[in-house]
């Protein structure tokens, strides 16, 4: 009998799928390129369950039942190009390929427009939520035709993780829009997980709080509506973990040089090239470059002082402010991630759902968390709501904290503590906030050197001053 759906690479993330798949009550066929591979996951972890094991791909196509569809999870770029070509010859129209990695979102464009020409489908689909989501349910981002969605329907719908308002899943939209807001949910999440890194930085190295201390704060605002979110919940959890032999907290012990797949940085170019601004995520992909320069900041050290202030104010409240400036920082954050899907689909024609993207990252996904149904809630008040930071709730959240927030950068500035993405959120805001910012003494400058022209703000037109008898070349 032919099985329901095919995998194709047979690392965690595609084991974990594979399983889930086929617990789902969809029968499963697998193929990795090293046979040794497929051998281990059907000896073990495969064993006893309704997954046949192939060891070509001529054997995996013949497996499957028509009209096919396989999930491909290989490493992005040119693997899956690989793969692909090597499908092609064996596929019949109607056949499906999904791609499942954190694949550019341009590549995806690229092979939905080559395959479809052809009477191919093809689904690139964002996977968020580790090797555990994977397994028990993860938050998925298809993008595609709506045809070839709805082929995959009533599989991943099953194999999302599911919260109170349905699977976390959802037809995102053509071409590579699925990627793309797979590749903004983690720039939004290497936003996320910066923030919580200089909230403890500052916990530790203002107030003094040690692991345990740090444990029972984490743990605290995990409780509230604000800051309840996995991220602060495997923080909470890390401050516990000793260290088995020296019986140190083992956080302590790791390297503070933080690595990256790409995503993120993807995330900045594309703001970048559609002109959105996303300060904090770019602090966050900042943050973690300059981390990886460790030997360098080393020696640095040795020779570069920072202020000697002490703290002195009152340790209870100012952790107090901190939990206030990481829940206005995030909203920023967020605010920021959501402007780009917005500029992005509108430049794309992805027709996105800002709302439903936001709901179907409640579970499953590594930036779950309580406070995106208030993110919901805003866009499905208001589908052409231009920013989050307008939308009532947030609004008010951030003029009833922004003293404490704009306290916590001040103290974190006198004492030399590095905070760039809180710092980077709260300069958002401002410019935001501002009826007037200083670039018209840029567009002066412009104007001056290169004739490049400006607007008044007091009549229509475009001007050229000649602002000095000779004006300077460049």
């Amino acid at each position: 009998m032919a099985q329901s759906f095919g995998v194709i690479g047979l690392a965690v993330m595609g084991e974990n799928l594979a399983l889930n798949v086929e617990r789902n009550g969809f029968p499963v066929a697998v193929y990795n390129r090293t046979a040794e591979k497929t051998d281990a996951f059907m000896k073990n972890r495969a064993q006893g369950k309704n997954v046949k094991a192939t060891y070509s791909l001529e054997e995996f196509v013949s497996a499957l039942e028509r009209p096919r569809r396989i999930l491909v999870m290989v490493k992005a770029g040119k693997p899956v190009d690989a793969v692909i070509q090597q499908l092609k010859p064996l596929l019949q129209e109607g056949d499906m390929i999904i791609d499942g990695g954190n694949s550019l979102f341009e590549d995806t464009e690229r092979r939905v427009e080559e395959l479809e020409a052809t009477g191919l489908r093809f689904i690139g689909m964002g996977v968020s939520g580790g090797e555990e989501g994977a397994l028990n349910g993860p938050s998925l981002m298809p993008g595609g035709t709506r045809a070839a969605y709805e082929s995959i329907e009533p599989i991943v719908t099953k194999i999302a993780a599911q919260v109170d308002d349905g699977p976390c899943v959802t037809y995102i939209g053509p071409g590579g829009s699925g990627h793309y807001v797979k590749m903004v949910h983690n720039g939004i999440e290497y936003g996320d997980m910066q923030l919580i890194a200089e909230a403890y930085d500052l916990l530790k190295n203002t107030v003094g709080l040690n692991h345990q201390q740090l444990h029972e704060v984490f743990t605290e605002w995990n409780t509230t509506d604000e800051l309840n979110s996995f991220l602060v919940e495997i923080t909470a959890d890390i401050f516990t973990k000793l260290d088995d032999e020296i019986r140190e907290p083992l956080v302590e012990l790791i390297m503070d040089a933080a690595g990256q797949k790409g995503t993120g940085r993807w995330t900045v170019i594309s703001a970048l090239e559609l002109g959105i601004g996303i300060p904090t995520i770019t602090a966050a992909v900042n943050a973690r470059i300059m981390s990886s320069i460790k030997s360098e900041r080393v020696a640095a050290s040795k020779q570069l002082n920072g202020p000697s202030s002490q703290f002195s104010g009152d340790r209870a409240s100012f952790i107090h402010k901190i939990r206030d400036a990481l829940y206005c920082s995030k909203i920023c954050s967020y605010a920021q991630g959501m402007a780009l899907l917005a500029k992005a689909s509108d430049t794309y024609n992805y027709d996105l759902n800002l709302g439903e993207t936001a709901r179907i990252w409640k579970g499953g996904c590594i930036i779950r968390a309580g406070f995106l149904n208030k993110i919901k809630h805003a866009f499905d008040e208001n589908r052409q709501l231009p920013n989050l930071l307008l939308a009532p709730e947030f609004k008010q959240t951030i003029l009833d904290r922004q003293e404490a927030w704009r306290e916590v950068i001040a103290t974190a500035a006198q004492m030399g503590i590095p905070v760039p993405a809180f710092s980077a959120s709260l300069d958002y805001f401002d410019s935001y906030r501002r009826d007037r910012l200083p670039q018209n003494l840029t567009q002066a400058q412009r104007d001056y050197f290169g004739a490049h022209t400006y607007e008044r703000v007091d009549k229509e037109g475009v001007f050229h001053t000649e602002w000095a008898r000779e004006t300077a070349q460049v």
